[in-house]
């Protein structure tokens, strides 16, 4: 009688285990790699958390340098004056704290930096929120007023100029940045130091 198919066995290939194919890790390869994957996570997670603060200062500094440009680009294109000033809530200008409170871009049409009610807000935008703190000098400390021309000048007619500094609101001031705002109107930004933030 001839065999069948079913009747053959299977020869297995020389030293191939079959337990070993079904093979998990074991207790000591688990424990060695959660051991390298915590001190790779160590090393990682500050200098990822260092990353994302200097991405959210630049992002910061650039914000602000854009509002100047706007006023500076909409006091010519209009032939009047434009003004940034702080303001915490976006609908009126404020002499208290600094700019990180945040910050609004309006058509000054009679000159006094403070926003009236007949008066257009070109931008607004919110805190930069309680990891920094941006502050400017004397000339700059509550409002940059454009004129016509895009050069910047005090309500008073004066020359205006001055620089802003974006420090880390926890006094740990590594990576200061300034943004320094010339006559002309153009603003630029450079690194500080830590002298810089007061």
């Amino acid at each position: 009688m001839a065999a069948t198919m079913m009747d053959v066995p299977i020869p297995l290939r020389p030293g191939r285990n079959i337990r070993k194919a079904a093979r998990g890790f074991t207790l000591v390869e688990l424990l060695v790699t959660t051991g390298i994957a915590a001190v790779l996570s160590m090393v990682a997670i500050p200098a990822m958390t260092g990353m994302l603060d200097a991405q959210r200062r630049i992002s910061s500094v650039n914000h602000f340098v854009s509002s100047l440009h706007l006023a500076r680009g909409e006091a010519i294109k209009r032939g009047g004056r434009a003004v940034v000033c702080k303001s915490a809530d976006g609908s009126e200008c404020t002499v208290g704290g600094h700019w990180e409170q945040g910050w609004i871009v309006f058509h000054d049409a009679n000159n006094n930096a403070l926003l009236d009610p007949d008066e257009w807000v070109v931008r607004r935008q919110g805190a930069l929120g309680d990891r920094f703190r941006l502050s400017g000098n004397q000339p700059v400390a509550n409002y940059v007023s454009y004129g016509a021309t895009g050069s910047a000048k005090m309500v008073s007619g004066a020359f205006q100029a001055g620089t802003f500094t974006l420090c880390a609101a926890n006094g740990r001031n590594e990576d200061v940045r300034t943004i320094i705002l010339s006559g002309t109107g153009r603003p630029r930004t450079a690194r500080g130091t830590a002298s810089d933030c007061r």
